[in-house]
């Protein structure tokens, strides 16, 4: 990715982190899930590149959109898939580097953390304390079980409102993710969206991001200046 903003000069006064492609690596555990998912629900397993492609989107829509399955189908293709991720994909997944550090120098500076992922609130609970990553943040929230909340603007906003009710100033809030969904998501609260390039997106997703970042150093002089 890249995008000429790269100077981002503000004080940011909470910052919303996507999880999938911008703190962990996930995609392995979750194409070799998909993968399983497919061969046990009877139908082709996608290529390696076709699989990335539903990774960071809210499942259920992929499944659909991508898949080609009816909504029945694709609600019976997900509970397939959660049960196998749940079991043998969540932790195949590794921290970016650099994104510890940054996690603790951000907390350290007081800044207010939040997650705000389209992956179901339990599991994105249930990886980021077994990554050591939980205690940094002041909210987590995910999609819902029955995906009523899954729509990244939908989830976007729900942390909003809960760091609200914890009193943060959400004056200058930022979001930081690795796909169109984050800039789309964020941008239907007006709150600004820096891509990191390390994570699942393409080049043109890049559009809207008010910058566009290829390291946790980058990232942090940025959010902390």
């Amino acid at each position: 990715m890249t995008n000429p903003t790269t100077t981002v000069t503000r004080t940011w006064t909470c910052v919303l982190f996507d999880l999938d492609g911008t703190l962990t690596d996930s995609a392995p555990g979750i194409t070799s899930s998909l993968a399983r998912m497919f061969a046990t629900i009877g139908q082709p397993v996608p290529s390696p590149a076709q699989l990335l492609e539903y990774v960071g989107p809210p499942l259920l829509d992929s499944l659909q959109s991508l898949g080609g399955m009816t909504e029945p189908a694709a609600r019976h293709a997900l509970a397939v898939y959660r049960e196998d991720y749940a079991a043998h994909g969540a932790f195949d997944s590794a921290v970016f580097p650099g994104v510890r550090g940054l996690l603790q120098r951000l907390h350290a500076a007081g800044i207010p953390l939040a997650i705000a992922t389209s992956k179901p609130e339990a599991q994105a609970t249930r990886i980021l304390e077994h990554f050591g990553l939980a205690e940094y943040f002041d909210v987590i929230t995910g999609a819902t079980d029955d995906e009523s909340r899954s729509a990244k603007a939908d989830v976007v906003a729900e942390a909003l409102r809960r760091l609200g009710e914890r009193g943060v100033d959400l004056d200058q809030t930022v979001m930081v993710g690795d796909r169109q969904y984050d800039v789309e998501g964020a941008g239907a609260h007006g709150l600004p969206t820096i891509l990191v390039e390390w994570g699942y997106g393409s080049p043109a997703e890049a559009a809207g991001a008010i910058a566009v970042v290829h390291s946790a150093d980058q990232l942090s002089a940025l959010l902390l200046g």
